[in-house]
């Protein structure tokens, strides 16, 4: 695959939208730093990051829109939220609130969870491109899992190059810093430090903010952990022949009563998780058998999420 560094002007816009209608990802600057969007509605398109990046495990992804009545066509904010959004939107901050059933958006967006985590930027490129493009765009940052966050274009080519279809060259991000994020589902709570202070918050808000739970197990949000989406039926893995009583779950030529591909394609598998598991539910699935699915590529990271599943519950 070729990069293509684009221009910050309508035409790298133009150019950057038709790669993200066609499910390929984007990176792009935000004032903190650059992020790798992908089209937040489309499984197999946030399916693409997971690949990019090199993630061993589906986290929540913050997903950007132009404005707070987009971000209030996708999910229900409480007035704590929206004093927050009036506040510091469009700015460096990410505030997570329950989704809508009919938002649209995929899953994977959000690990299962029925939260999403959504910002207002108020970098101009990433204005322009959300406003081009005409849709939410999840993106984390634009580098490989572990590696530092991007601040510039050269930062994105050095770690993704050849991995993503375009960089939007917008210069190096005034910030630098991660976006704060705050719980909203609830009483508010700080889930990680940015580039809005908590004073600045709490100032806000009229009150302190709560802090999160240091024995939850995982992410509501990146840089957070939280309770992790499972079936209500108990999960068996590596299962080559199901027993008589357990609800098949597939993998390319293994075949079942639900199949994750059948053409044995990873990314396919990524992008149809969660709707797997939950249709397992919505199928009444008291035992669940699933079949290998290989450690290699997205493949770890649909076997982690897999692993947490059959876990033990408490």
């Amino acid at each position: 695959m070729t990069t293509e560094t684009l221009t910050p002007d309508h035409k790298g816009f133009l150019r950057a939208a038709q790669f993200l209608g066609s499910g390929a990802c984007v990176a792009f600057p935000t004032e903190t730093v650059y992020g790798l969007g992908a089209d937040a509605r489309d499984d197999r398109a946030v399916a693409g990051i997971f690949e990019a990046k090199g993630r061993p495990s589906f986290n929540p992804l913050i997903v950007h829109v132009p404005g707070q009545a987009e971000a209030e066509a996708l999910a229900d904010f409480s007035p704590e939220a929206r004093r927050l959004a009036a506040a510091f939107w469009p700015g460096p901050l990410t505030i997570v609130v329950p989704r809508k059933p009919d938002s649209g958006l995929s899953d994977l967006v959000s690990a299962g969870l029925p939260s999403v985590a959504l910002r207002v930027p108020q970098h101009p490129v990433a204005q322009g491109l959300l406003r081009t493009f005409g849709g939410p765009i999840a993106a984390p940052s634009a580098n490989p899992s572990g590696r530092v966050s991007p601040t510039e274009a050269g930062h994105v080519l050095a770690g993704l190059r050849g991995r993503i279809a375009a960089v939007v060259d917008g210069g190096a991000c005034p910030v630098g810093l991660e976006s704060t994020i705050v719980d909203c589902t609830a009483a508010p709570v700080l889930l990680r430090a940015g580039g809005v202070s908590q004073e600045e918050l709490e100032a806000c808000l009229g009150a302190p903010l709560g802090q999160p739970q240091a024995t939850t197990e995982r992410p509501v949000a990146p840089g957070q952990l939280a309770s992790h989406y499972a079936p209500e039926g108990t999960v068996r893995l590596n299962v080559l022949d199901p027993q008589k009583d357990e609800v098949f779950l597939g993998f390319g030529p293994v075949g079942g009563a639900l199949n994750l591909s059948p053409d044995g394609d990873l990314i396919e598998a990524a992008a149809n998780l969660f709707a797997c598991l939950h249709k397992l539910d919505q199928m009444g699935a008291e035992r669940i058998a699933v079949a290998p699915v290989p450690e290699e590529g997205l493949g770890r990271a649909i076997n982690d999420r897999l692993r947490r599943a059959a876990a033990p519950r408490v």
